[in-house]
């Protein structure tokens, strides 16, 4: 059984994803204690609310040099929401750009719809090569609350990432890995039966196998 760290950094749905994460099989935790989670088999990185906020939150805690030296050691991390846009180099939110964690190229803006936020359940379009996604179909639904998003799948896909896109008036990125980091921009953990799945699929690449 995996054990899994939930970063508590005060912001994001900490207890459903721990919730989640135990149903699919992981030995979980949520907490603060960045040893634990340097040393976790996998770290999730959760996240709701304003970009500056939670990154105000991760650098309270001095926790991004953490995630940065799992990703660049190979250890896998989940970011979720607005944990995965964090990982970004920044955010742009109502003209304030707040500086990201830079693990992943591009920025995050307001989705150019005509409704926002973009709230409930929608489809996405993940690539073959998709590890998260493996065994679902192109109709599989997963729950989104946002109005922010990076929009430009084809940066992403240049640097090397796999990529999976979401359509709300217009395509943003609704997941991406790239090496050990992996991210979704929907919260698996409220997606019922996908999003358990894609949680079992990205707790089966930690190291004990999920």
């Amino acid at each position: 059984m995996s054990d899994v760290v939930v970063l508590d950094y005060g912001s994001g749905n900490l207890r459903s994803a721990e919730r989640a994460l135990a149903a699919a099989g992981a030995d979980v935790r949520v907490t603060d204690d960045l040893a634990a989670a340097a040393a976790a088999d996998g770290l999730v990185v959760p996240g709701v609310g304003a970009y500056a906020a939670c990154m105000a939150g991760i650098e309270a805690l001095g926790a991004g040099p953490v995630i940065a030296e799992r990703v660049a050691a190979g250890r896998p991390v989940l970011g979720i929401c607005v944990g995965m846009q964090v990982l970004f180099e920044h955010g742009d939110e109502h003209g304030v750009v707040t500086k990201g964690l830079g693990l992943l190229p591009g920025g995050v803006t307001r989705l150019a719809a005509a409704r926002l936020p973009h709230m409930g359940w929608n489809t996405v379009r993940a690539p073959r090569e998709s590890v998260l996604f493996a065994g679902l179909t192109q109709q599989s639904r997963f729950y989104f609350v946002h109005s922010y998003a990076m929009g430009d799948p084809a940066a992403l896909a240049a640097a090397g990432a796999t990529v999976t896109t979401a359509h709300h008036d217009t395509d943003f990125v609704a997941a991406v890995e790239r090496g050990s980091l992996s991210a979704a921009q929907f919260h698996p953990e409220k997606s019922a039966d996908t999003g358990a799945a894609l949680l079992r699929n990205w707790l089966a690449t930690l190291p004990s196998g999920g």
